[in-house]
């Protein structure tokens, strides 16, 4: 550690990233994985030493549940890091073959399963977080979902799957955070499966749970039907969190490149589906408006038939009325002996007085629906126009997407074409350096030969020399 640090008594910004560096690095060195039982631990070794963080007063600094429970913590602190960091770089939902949301489920597994009493079955004894997760749903009415939907998925057998299932449609829900902080402050109910040095009752856990609200930022689509969640063996892999530099930048930048192409390009499909779908319900619509408009016309022809035949109504009744007045004045011209007809004919007039009234009254009712009728034509009118420009507007939109797709689906063969041709490249300078290999090797036999064929010319030289002086 003396070589990591700064010499100088201010420390710059480059040896500060230097030893974050290699304490980051050392730290993932300073644990190794032992069976403990049916499942693996972490536990600390002591070759290098670091500047430990600072323990609580009631522990033994050298206690190796403690050491297991920092140690778990830290891997889960790593884990949240850098599946968060990840996910936000690739701008993307996550799915279930990325591996850093593999390895966070695997951490997460091994948090729930450190101090687990083993209970005592049939077939022996059995170590499963299935049980404290279950408390979630008497503590939490809205989590019954989640575990319907986990005791509804075929093909779990095993209390494991149920748990692991548990956690992915957790985090779908955005909710993993929550779900936790509510089991761990129900220690009371957690000692029935926790012991209690476990890292659910101690303050771990709870920090824990506090770093899991970082994780509402990512959108994760998993699909667990497929997935064998019974048979999984949980493993982790350290590598993804240790610093490496080797990686190449143009390699980077190209699979970078490739990436966004193809997500554009999927964006881009869903888009057509989405606007050939929408095109697909406005044809409808227009197809339903024009049935209505053509009933609609049709209605208006049979109202304008009745309003006609109502005005000849009218007509008729305003003559019979006329007559029935010129007979009525024609009436009291003549004797009493006809005060009866009179009667009959007074009668008569006010029935055709009501009827016109009444005729006149329909009439009206019939020109209110006239205009009425006519409005609303007016406005599905307007209506189909501006239906009809959007869906020209769409059809436009759509062809544009079209043409971007193909241009995209251009970017994006070159894109291979060229990787094709730097693999091919590649191969071929392969074969130049194992053709230099080859004479390289060759130079270094006729080297020896020459070398041989040197020494064998000294030391005749020197015989002849010798002969000379003899």
């Amino acid at each position: 550690m003396s070589d990591l640090t700064p010499q100088s008594e201010t420390p710059t910004p480059t040896t500060d990233k230097i030893t974050q560096a290699a304490r980051e690095t050392i730290y993932l060195c300073n644990f190794r994985v032992s069976v403990d039982g049916e499942w693996l631990c972490l536990r600390e070794l002591n070759d290098i030493s670091l500047t430990p963080d600072p323990e609580p007063a009631h522990e033994d600094p050298k206690d190796p549940i403690a050491i297991e429970r920092l140690n778990l913590m830290n891997m889960a602190k790593l884990s949240i890091k850098g599946l968060i960091e990840s996910a936000l770089n690739l701008g993307r939902t996550l799915d279930s073959d990325y591996a850093p949301l593999q390895q966070f489920f695997v951490v997460m597994e091994h948090c729930l399963k450190h101090g687990l009493k083993a209970k005592k079955t049939f077939l022996g004894q059995n170590k499963s977080f299935w049980g404290p997760l279950e408390l979630v749903e008497k503590l939490t009415p809205e989590a019954g979902e989640i575990t319907a939907s986990v005791k509804d998925l075929p093909g779990l057998k095993t209390p494991l799957g149920r748990g692991r299932a548990w956690l992915r449609l957790a985090l779908m829900q955005k909710k993993l955070s929550d779900y936790m902080k509510t089991i761990i402050n129900r220690k009371d109910l957690l000692s029935e499966f926790y012991e209690a040095n476990a890292l659910m009752m101690e303050e771990e856990g709870a920090v824990i749970a506090g770093l899991l609200v970082g994780l509402n930022v990512i959108d994760a689509n998993l699909c667990m039907k497929g997935e064998d969640l019974d048979s999984q063996v949980g493993v982790i892999d350290f590598s993804m969190y240790l610093k490496d530099g080797g990686h190449s930048s143009k390699s980077a930048e190209g699979d970078g490149q490739i990436t966004a192409i193809l997500d554009q390009k999927n964006y881009v499909e869903e888009l057509n589906r989405h606007l050939s779908a929408s095109v697909n319900n406005l044809q409808a619509k227009v197809d339903a408006l024009e049935k209505s408009n053509t009933k609609l016309t049709e209605e208006l022809a049979v109202a304008n038939n009745r309003i006609i035949t109502l005005q000849e109504d009218v007509e008729r009744v305003k003559e019979e009325s006329s007559y029935q007045l010129e007979s009525r004045k024609a009436l009291r011209s003549e004797s009493a002996a006809d005060g009866q007809v009179l009667g009959e004919t007074r009668k008569q007039l006010k029935e055709e007085t009501l009827l016109r009234l009444d005729v006149e009254k329909e009439l009206e009712v019939q020109i209110g629906m006239k205009q009425e009728m006519e409005l609303s034509m007016k406005m599905l009118e307007k209506d189909i126009c501006e239906k009809q420009d959007a869906l020209v507007e769409l059809r436009q939109q759509l062809e544009d997407l079209r043409v971007i797709n193909q241009q995209l689906s251009h970017k994006s063969q070159s894109a291979d074409a060229g990787s094709k041709q730097k693999s091919e490249a590649i191969t071929r300078l392969e074969e130049k350096i194992n053709q230099m290999s080859g004479t390289v090797k060759q130079l270094e036999t006729s080297e020896k030969d020459l070398v041989k064929q040197a020494k064998n010319l000294n030391s005749a030289a020197g015989k002849l020399l010798q002969l000379q002086q003899q």
